[in-house]
């Protein structure tokens, strides 16, 4: 185990949340709620701000609603986070070729594998940078931690935020983590935490006291033995450069509950055209194709298809889906619909064959494909999402405050502008259009065109 703290942690702070106040000059310093909107959807990530009134992320929106009424809520905009936190992504990469992304957000780097540390003070140095760094290239601010593990650098980055910087000495880590509560170690989750509990044990140091032949016997030889060697500051596990994706899958939950068959139907061939975009995106193909299927009473139905081979064909995909279809009940209602890909390849020869066969079909359907709004059963007033960017003719680029009753209000701002102001228009306006987000942090005149 090395004793040098050249593991770093990088955790965004409230990264969505923070993406859109850095986007909005008008919502700086203000509580922003990011998430689904509809009756069932759940707290994304928040601001600082709005974690004042109790708010955090998996709550329900309901419940956010009724702790900060007057806090701004907005539709998530997944493509410009990916964007932003490819840019990180790569900062992180100059440092190391050992990224190990755990989200969009946060990460692992091994320093002394890229030679950007090999001790205490050149650790602490290539944090301050990456800081500096990724507030220069984003605007955004992230925290990080530094220690000789994984662990250790993950609890370093909690303490550090937001906006900070802890490097866990080597020799304190033992009485570092003595107080700290069992759920602090990795693998630790509520079931674990009430079994040690009832068993009297609360703090990390309590787990040490208990010994290693007393977790085995409460919770199995392979948890027994790694929480002990975590309550000892024990963790060997490397950084790994890249996960093995298992799977691509996409799923929608809906506002109200779906009963007509035919529009269930065409929910499942829009979101197999979804799943497979994502699939080609990332260069894959697979063999397994899975449906996913939550009824009117909570139920969930998964149901798989196994080809002969790899595919990465819409046609393929959609057709296995709707056969998949065809043997669930949804008679009583459905509330969740999902598609996904598993078992998979790169690209074949026969993929690629498959794909030029296929481009006329996915061509018809693409155009439709992530607008459910533009369907019959979706009301116009869905096509402005709160939060996303617009362009007007006369006024310029902003972003939607709210929709409604055949109106929709936007506020015309950019990141680099003042607060911007309001505007109403009827939701059909021919000036007004979606636009593209803007990015975050003008580019200097020298690195332009």
């Amino acid at each position: 185990m090395r004793t040098a703290p050249t593991i770093l942690h990088l955790d965004m702070d409230a990264f969505f949340a923070s993406v859109e106040q850095a986007s909005k000059p008008s919502l700086r310093g203000k509580a922003v709620i990011v998430g689904g909107l509809g009756p069932r959807g759940v707290v994304a990530t928040c601001s600082y701000e709005a974690r004042v009134f109790g708010v955090h992320s998996a709550m329900p929106m309901a419940q956010a609603r009724r702790l900060a009424p007057n806090a701004a809520y907005l539709v998530p905009r997944f493509g410009f986070y990916r964007t932003i936190s490819e840019q990180v992504m790569g900062l992180l990469q100059e440092l190391s070729p050992l990224v190990e992304p755990l989200s969009l957000d946060e990460a692992f780097v091994d320093l002394e594998a890229g030679g950007a540390a090999w001790d205490r003070e050149s650790a602490r140095l290539a944090g301050v940078k990456l800081r500096a760094d990724i507030r220069a290239v984003t605007g955004l601010t992230g925290s990080v931690g530094l220690a000789a593990s994984k662990m250790l650098a993950k609890i370093a980055s909690e303490q550090a935020k937001p906006d900070g910087l802890v490097l866990i000495e080597p020799g304190t880590e033992r009485a570092l983590l003595g107080p700290m509560p069992v759920r602090t170690l990795p693998g630790v989750g509520p079931a674990t935490g009430d079994h040690l509990r009832r068993a009297g044990i609360i703090t990390v140091d309590e787990i040490a006291e208990a010994g290693e032949d007393e977790l085995v016997r409460l919770l199995g030889k392979a948890h027994g033995h790694a929480l002990y060697a975590m309550a000892l500051a024990r963790d060997d596990r490397p950084v790994v450069a890249e996960r093995e994706t298992k799977s691509v899958s996409v799923e929608d939950t809906y506002d109200v509950d779906i009963h007509d068959r035919l529009r269930v139907g065409l929910e499942v061939q829009r979101l197999a055209d979804r799943c497979v975009r994502r699939l080609r995106g990332a260069g894959l193909s697979g063999r397994t194709i899975v449906l996913k299927v939550r009824r009117y009473d909570f139920s969930t139905l998964t149901r798989s298809e196994t080809l002969r081979g790899p595919t990465d064909d819409p046609a393929v995909v959609r057709e296995a889906a709707a056969r998949l279809l065809e043997s669930v009940d949804t008679t009583g209602g459905v509330r969740l619909l999902g598609v996904g890909v598993s078992g998979l390849a790169d690209y074949t020869q026969e993929d690629l064959f498959a794909q030029a066969a296929g481009e006329r079909a996915e061509g018809a359907a693409e155009d439709v494909a992530d607008e459910p709004a533009r369907e019959e059963a979706e009301p116009a007033e869905r096509r402005w999402a709160a939060g996303h960017d617009v362009r007007h003719a006369e006024y310029g680029h902003g972003w939607v405050q709210g929709s409604g009753l055949g109106r929709v209000t936007v506020r015309f701002e950019t990141p680099d502008s003042d607060p911007g102001r309001v505007r109403t228009f009827r939701i059909d306006d021919p000036a007004l259009e979606p636009a593209d987000p803007l990015p975050l942090v003008a580019r200097r005149p020298e690195l332009q065109g």
